[in-house]
C-alpha cells in the first residue's frame, strides 16, 4: 500500500444531476434541513449545505448537468447523512406523513460507528441513507472513528 503525502479528510462534496430544481430544493431543504451555500445559474450549479458537506445539484439543462438523464447509466448506489436526533419511530412517521417512503430500516456500520439507518429517494430516484449515531457509544470522534475501522 503506497502512503501518499497527504491524509484523506472525508467526503468535501458530492454532486447530483437533478431534473426538477425547485422540486429537489424543496426535497433537500424543506425535508432534509439542508441550506443554500451559494448558486451558479450559468452552470445550472446549486450548493447546499448539509452539515460539514456539500451537496451539490446540477440541471440538465447547464453545462455541469448536460447529458443523459440520471437513472440512464446512474454511478451513484446511494449517498449518506448522519442526523440526530435519530428516533426511528418518530421519523419514519414523519417522512411518510410527508409522502416520503422509508425502506430497509437496519443496523449497519459508517463513519461513526454502527447505529441505525434506512432509505429514502429524493425526487430524481436517487437513493439516500439516513443514520443515527453509534448505538453503543454516541457519536465518534473521526480519531475514534479511524480507529474502529
Amino acid at each position: 500500500m503506497a502512503n501518499p503525502p497527504f491524509a484523506l479528510q472525508g467526503i468535501d462534496h458530492l454532486v447530483l444531476r437533478v431534473r426538477d430544481l425547485p422540486r429537489s430544493l424543496a426535497f433537500y431543504c424543506n425535508l432534509l434541513g439542508c441550506t443554500v451555500e451559494r448558486q451558479q445559474p450559468q452552470l445550472g450549479l446549486t450548493q447546499l449545505r448539509a452539515g460539514r458537506n456539500l451537496i451539490d445539484l446540477v440541471t440538465l439543462d447547464g453545462p455541469l448537468g448536460a447529458g443523459e438523464p440520471p437513472g440512464a447509466g446512474r454511478n451513484l448506489e446511494h449517498f449518506c447523512l448522519t442526523i440526530a436526533p435519530f428516533d426511528e419511530r418518530v421519523l419514519m412517521a414523519w417522512l411518510g406523513a410527508r409522502g416520503v417512503p422509508v425502506r430497509d430500516p437496519a443496523s449497519r456500520y459508517g463513519a461513526e460507528g454502527e447505529g441505525r439507518s434506512f432509505f429514502v429517494e429524493d425526487p430524481d430516484g436517487n437513493h439516500i441513507e439516513l443514520k443515527g449515531p453509534d448505538a453503543g457509544r454516541g457519536t465518534l470522534g473521526a480519531e475514534q472513528a479511524g480507529r474502529a475501522r
